[in-house]
């Protein structure tokens, strides 16, 4: 009997899962219909700058690993130890099969829902109630049931719940991808903060040490009345402005070593940052440029917004459903007895079968409105989807640029600290021939530390709007996914 039931309650339900879905069916919103990021044609290269040049080129393919083209083995293991130590991508990763499940479990309603009970019961039975003198009794009743119900998805509301599931998992995937992302773009950033913040400190201390010497040179000049004393009173100045630019770099070179502990999920005093000089990493000398067209389907967080904008796509679709009515088919059958070993006699035997259906007619307006809500949500959302595309499209511009006037500032200050070692070279020369003293010695020294603070500051700009330019590609992450 229970397999001749399920057969003729299954048949509908299934022939229901091939009819009609209200709501709309989702389209990918089409990308921008641009060739190029900026209004100047893509370029082909930067400028050259310290004897290297940045070449682009359109169309090709980035790599999800592309922290190696730096070049750096220290590098490499530092956002390996990141990604499988930070917190934060940990949460995104649980996020994901958080969804995971919960779409499992959405499928759960395409399936029979099946049941078995047993109930035990003593009770005491009183005819009087239907009229009868007989004395009441007192008996054990046994009751073994397995219940059996569908709901008809005839308009395809939980079809389209478990479709916006489905984009809430790829929601999480791609946040998970973006999570990754910024990870790998920070701790890069970091290494190269921290490498300039190094070097500058290590020069404005020889720039202290040149100022010291100067100011003992003119003090003895001061008493043999040589210079004024307002020479000494400049040199003193100088030297505590610039004794008051090195805490500040301190701090940040210890606020960036603070980041990194962050970054691999570990306290500052657990922390062993390691050293990484500017000279052990290379400049990635091609970049590969996605096309804009393909971009959409690259970034994490266009893809992210795409698929938050399927999902309330779907929910249209449920809160249109709520609108119609709703079709259950239920059976039972099972067994009751008096006596526990008489339990599955057939005397016993009981069963049922049940249709139901339910119209919404007034629910003062929660099911209209509440459909109206979903409308606005997806609105909101399609104009989320368009702003985060347009701002995509602008931080890859904002890169491009950047990339080629960094190029262009590195070139002028290399040229400048070319041109103060060559003043530092001349003088020196003229000092071993005694046609110059040893303060003007110092001078152009001090003039060469200040230049190479410049030169170490547009440098480590470059390398950072390089990382800068791969992260705004989406890293190659949602192309290898």
């Amino acid at each position: 009997m229970t397999g001749r039931f399920l057969k003729v309650g299954l048949a509908p339900a299934f022939m229901m899962l091939t009819s009609c879905m209200v709501g709309p069916d989702f389209i990918k919103p089409k990308a921008p219909a641009v060739d190029r990021y900026t209004q100047e044609a893509s370029p082909i290269e930067a400028v050259m700058a310290d004897g290297w040049i940045q070449h682009f080129k359109l169309g090709a393919k980035v790599s999800a690993d592309w922290w190696r083209l730096f070049n750096s083995a220290k590098l490499n293991v530092l956002v390996s130890n990141a990604l499988a130590s930070n917190l934060t991508l940990q949460s995104a990763q649980a996020n994901l099969r958080q969804s995971q499940a919960n779409l499992q479990a959405g499928y759960g309603v395409f399936f029979p829902q099946v049941d078995v009970g047993f109930t035990p019961v003593r009770q005491q039975f009183s005819p009087a109630r239907f009229g009868s003198n007989s004395v009441s009794s007192i008996f054990n009743l046994y009751t073994f049931s397995t219940t059996v119900s569908y709901s008809l998805d005839v308009f395809g509301g939980e079809r389209r719940n478990v479709e916006s599931l489905a984009a809430q998992k790829e929601l999480q995937g791609y946040i998970e991808l973006g999570t990754y992302l910024a990870l790998t773009g920070t701790i890069i950033n970091t290494v190269i903060a921290k490498a300039a913040y190094h070097a500058q400190v290590q020069t404005t201390e020889q720039w202290l040490v040149l100022l010291q010497k100067q100011i003992k040179l003119t003090e003895v000049q001061v008493n043999a009345g040589i210079v004024p004393y307002q020479a000494v009173v400049t040199l003193r100045s100088q030297l505590a402005q610039v004794a008051a630019g090195l805490p500040p770099l301190k701090q940040k070179l210890n606020q960036t070593e603070h980041l990194q502990a962050n970054l691999v999920g570990l306290t500052p005093a657990d922390w062993r940052s390691p050293i990484i000089n500017l000279d052990e990493l290379t400049l990635p000398l091609t970049l590969p440029v996605t096309l804009p067209s393909e971009l959409v389907h690259q970034r994490p967080d266009i893809l992210a917004a795409e698929a938050q904008l399927h999902s309330d796509s779907a929910k249209i679709g449920v809160a249109t459903a709520g609108l119609f009515p709703n079709i259950s088919l239920s059976g039972s059958y099972g067994y009751n007895s008096q006596s526990l070993l008489d339990l599955f006699m057939s005397k016993g035997n009981i069963w049922s079968m049940a249709a139901n259906f339910a119209q919404p007619l007034f629910h003062g307006g929660t099911l209209w409105f509440g459909r109206k809500a979903a409308i606005a949500t997806y609105q909101k959302s399609l104009a989320s989807y368009q702003q985060t595309v347009v701002s995509a499209f602008s931080q890859v511009a904002d890169a491009l640029s950047a990339l080629q006037h960094d190029a262009e500032l590195v070139a002028a200050q290399r040229q400048s600290l070319e041109a103060a070692d060559d003043a530092l070279r001349l003088v020196s020369a003229n000092y071993q021939a005694g046609l110059v003293n040893s303060q003007q010695v110092l001078i152009s020294e001090s003039l060469r530390l200040q230049v190479k603070l410049a030169y170490l500051s547009a440098l480590a700009q470059r390398y950072q709007d390089t990382v800068a330019f791969f992260v705004a590609l989406g890293g190659g992450l949602a192309t290898e996914k």
